[in-house]
Parts: structure tokens; sequence; C-alpha cells
């Protein structure tokens, strides 16, 4: 006697596609652990606590690695609230659609302009951190031509990396996983176990960086340590269209990335604080650059340098897991017909990569470059810029997602919070708003372009999308689906019902109807 068949319960992943009005155009090769690593290289905390660790003890002592803590538990609530989005339209270009989806189509181009931006300028401040520890592996000095040298180096390499395809691109993303996971949690559990030099109490300790004030403008101002670290998560949803079953697994693998980039980075920062031999000299700003110190004061030579051939593999696949996410925002922008060239940047290629989007997030980071190499105090003030720019994007979305709840979505993906979903999503707003005033505060050198160079920036950003935006109205020029969560999300229950119902009665699914437009 024969078992009856069981009812499937969800959507394929091509039926999905066809109900958000897309056909499936790329490989899904990637798995979920690719993903995950795709996300973890992404926010790499390898990279942010080895670019922001001096600057974080200098202005905030030991005590800013609570940043670390408060940041990843506020980026878990924007990473729950993005796990929603991305279970109901799990498609490529992640920030992109959900504003679309969720609001509208020129709220969608202001924030898919801004992250645009902000993406472009992280991939080149961390191949410009990459550079410095490429030089020190091959022993040269870090001249700025060098460091040019190097970084559009770094540049090439990832994108020729990422015309290879998808699979090439999981494959040199898992060995960034492990060369992260090796170079934070290993070499920062060896410290804490082996060459811990300072008490534990150290991390209660100012040190006295507030001088005769208060400290709690020096602990907010060390909060960009945190705030640093914990983007990229994001990224899991930009490459959806190659995950396999991406409305359920897409959501956990942000999740992961934020926890175990959390785990990691503790166990970085507050190692090389452990084991700092002179930490006082850190604080006080006199060793400018002190992990290569406390490396070779704990690793010996020999140590230092298998930790940086780790470290430069970490900062490459960085720089690979960029590019790839900005390709496919700029693919998605581009295929909706939102974005100037958008025919030739909604190509793909025979490895089923948007090559030409690619091309664009190689070169366009390797000019700022060039800029950086003539005025070397540019790179404080494009990192700082590009936190805040990604910022902006990410409550973009938070926003458009409350909204939409207010009106009476219900998120129809696999994944959802029910009723916690609006306390969730309300708590990641306010978290969001506070994290954009420490970033936008003006800084107290005296300079007027150093001090305010991060809101000129964004201001120049936001100012030339809207320009265009009210100028070209590219926003009618797509007829793509836009502000239509609500009724997706009762035509995803629908077909979802109509499927189950279909396999439990006939032991297959029924044909589905052709997709919207």
């Amino acid at each position: 006697m024969s078992a009856d068949p069981q009812p499937r319960q969800e959507l394929s992943d091509s039926e999905h596609l066809s109900a958000l009005g897309y056909e499936d155009s790329f490989n899904r090769s990637m798995s979920f652990w690719a993903n995950f690593a795709l996300g973890f290289t992404y926010l790499s905390p390898l990279v942010g606590v080895y670019s922001l660790f001096a600057t974080a003890l200098s202005v905030g002592g030991p005590p800013s690695i609570w940043w670390i803590i408060i940041v990843g538990c506020g980026q878990l609530l924007v990473s729950l609230v993005f796990g929603e989005v991305v279970s109901q339209y799990p498609i490529h270009g992640g920030i992109y659609p959900w504003a679309r989806r969720l609001w509208g189509r020129r709220y969608a181009w202001m924030a898919a302009w801004v992250y645009i931006w902000a993406m472009i300028v992280t991939i080149t401040a961390v191949s410009e951190y990459g550079s410095g520890f490429l030089a020190s592996l091959f022993g040269i000095d870090a001249t700025p031509t060098v460091g040019l040298l190097l970084t559009l180096a770094l540049l090439v390499v990832a994108l020729l990396i990422n015309f290879s395809g998808t699979k090439w691109l999981a494959r040199v993303a898992r060995i960034g996983l492990g060369a992260e996971l090796i170079g934070v949690i290993g070499v920062g559990l060896y410290l804490l176990i082996f060459q811990r030099k300072q008490p534990f109490s150290v991390f209660f300790d100012t040190m006295n960086v507030q001088g005769s004030g208060s400290y709690a403008a020096a602990f907010f101002g060390a909060a960009l340590a945190g705030l640093f670290l914990f983007y990229g998560f994001e990224a899991c949803g930009d490459v959806a269209e190659e995950v396999e079953n991406p409305a359920r697994r897409i959501p956990v693998a942000m999740r992961l990335t934020i926890l175990v980039g959390g785990v990691s980075a503790l166990f970085s920062f507050g190692g090389y604080v452990l084991a700092a031999p002179n930490l006082e000299g850190i604080v006080s700003g006199k060793i400018a650059d002190p992990i290569p110190q406390i490396l070779t004061a704990t690793l010996g030579t020999v140590g230092e340098k298998i930790f940086l051939v780790v470290a430069v593999t970490a900062f490459l696949s960085c720089v690979l897991s960029l590019q790839a996410a900005a390709s496919r925002l700029l693919f998605s922008f581009a295929r909706d017909g939102m974005i100037p060239g958008h025919r030739w940047l909604s190509k793909v290629s025979r490895s089923k990569v948007p090559a030409n989007a690619l091309i664009v997030a190689c070169s366009i980071p390797a000019i700022i470059a060039i800029l950086v190499w003539l005025d070397a105090n540019l790179l404080n003030q494009v990192t700082a810029f590009a936190v805040l720019g990604i910022y902006v994007a990410f409550q973009m979305v938070v926003l458009a997602a409350l909204r939409q709840r207010f009106k009476g979505w219900r998120p129809a993906g696999p994944f959802s919070m029910r009723r916690a979903g609006f306390a969730v999503n309300i708590v990641a707003l306010a978290y969001g708003i506070f994290a954009m005033v420490l970033l936008a505060l003006p800084g107290s050198t005296g300079s007027f372009w150093v001090d305010w160079a991060v809101l000129i920036g964004l201001g120049v950003v936001l100012i030339a999308g809207l320009l265009y935006l009210f100028i070209a109205r590219p926003d009618r020029k797509s007829d793509a689906p836009a502000g239509d969560a609500i009724a997706v999300a009762e035509r995803l229950r629908s077909r979802r019902a109509a499927v189950a119902e279909g396999t439990s009665s006939t032991g297959a699914a029924q044909p589905e109807p052709d997709a919207v437009g």
C-alpha cells in the first residue's frame, strides 16, 4: 500500500520569481554556506578591526570594544527586517528592489543611488587598506605610488575572479571565510590565552582619553569602530537569484553573518588589546600602526608572514564580495531601466555574470584610488562617507517596511517574525537613526572641509541624485512593479495554497500562471 504524496508547502524558486514578475536568468549554483561566506567576507571583521583598531583606541580607549556588541545587536534587528523582505522578494539587487517594491520607483532610485556610491567608495577603502598588508607581505615600502599600484592590483584580480562566474566567486568566498576565521578567531584566541599582557579590567579603563571633559563624548566618538564592522550581511540578498531556495536560506545567512562576525570581531579586537605590550602608546596615538608591532612581538617574524598571507587573502575576498554585490545592484537597477546606460549594464555574460556592471564596480573605485593617491587625507573621509551612505540606504528600507506594516502588510515569505515584526521594525529604525546621528556628527579638527566632509559628501550625492531623478525622470522609463508589497503577499499566499492543494490532490503541482509585469 503506497503512502499518500506529501503536499508541497512552498513555491519553487522559479515559481516564486515568476510571481514577482521575472524569469530565471542566472545559474543557482550558490549554496547556503557559499552565500553565508559571501556576506561574511563582505562584512569582514578582519578588515574592520585592522582598519580602525588604532583609531578606536586613540579616541575611546579600551572600552570602545563595547561598540562591537552595541552595533551588533542593532544590526541584528535590521537583519531581521531585511530577512522578511528578502524572503518575500528573493531577487537580485538587495536594497534597490526592496525599496522599490516596498515604497515606489522614485524612493528606490534615491536609496539605490546612495547605496551604489557608498558601496563603490567602500570597495576603494578596503582595497586601500589591503594594499598596506600586501606591501608588508612582500617587504615593500608602502609609498603612495606603491600603495596605488597594489590597490589597483587587488581591484583587477578581484574583477578577473568575478568574471569567471558564480562558482569561482563562491569558491574564493569560502577560502576567504576560512582566512577570516583563522585571522580573527584563531589569532585572537592565541593572543588571549598565551600572550595576554593586560588585565581584563582594562576594558573598563578609559585611560584618560577624555582629558578633563566627559567620557561620553569620547565613547560616542569611537562608535565608528563598531559601525564600520556590521554591514555586508545584506550582500547575501544581492545575489538572491544565484542561490538555491533563497527565500528560506538568505535570512538565515544574514543572521549568521552578524552573529559569527560579531564573535570574531570581539575575539580579534580583545586579543590585540590584551596582548599589546605598550597599550598606553596606542591609546595616546604615539603608535599609529600597532597591529604589526603586536604580531611581531607575539608571533615572531615567520608567524607574522603567515598571518599576512591570511590577511591579504581576507582582503582580496572582501573586495571580491564587494564587487559582486555592487555589480548585482547595478544590474538590478539597469534591468528596470532606472540608470543611464541600462541596456549595457543589464547584459549577462556567457558565464552568467553581469560583466559590464562588474567593470563599473572596478573602474570607478580605481579612479577614486587615484584621487586618494593625489591626497592621502581623503582616505579617512572616504571611509566615513561609505559607512554613513550604507546606513542611510539601510534605514530607507527599514522605514519603507514599517510604512507597509502600517498599511496592513503581512510578509508572505517563508521567514516571518509574525506579531513581533512591528516591534522589531520600530526598534531597528530607532537604532538606525541613532547610528546615523553618530556618523554625521562633525569633527573637531578646526578645518571646515575636514570636519564636515562626510555630510558634504552625502549632500553632493543626494543633490546629484535628486537632480537626475527630476530632470531625466528615470522612474517614468520603467514599468517594473513597484509599491506592491501587500498585493504580492496576497498573490504568494494564493499561489502557495494552490500549489499545496494541487500537490495533495494529484501528487504534482499545477501549472503556474504567467508572470505579472
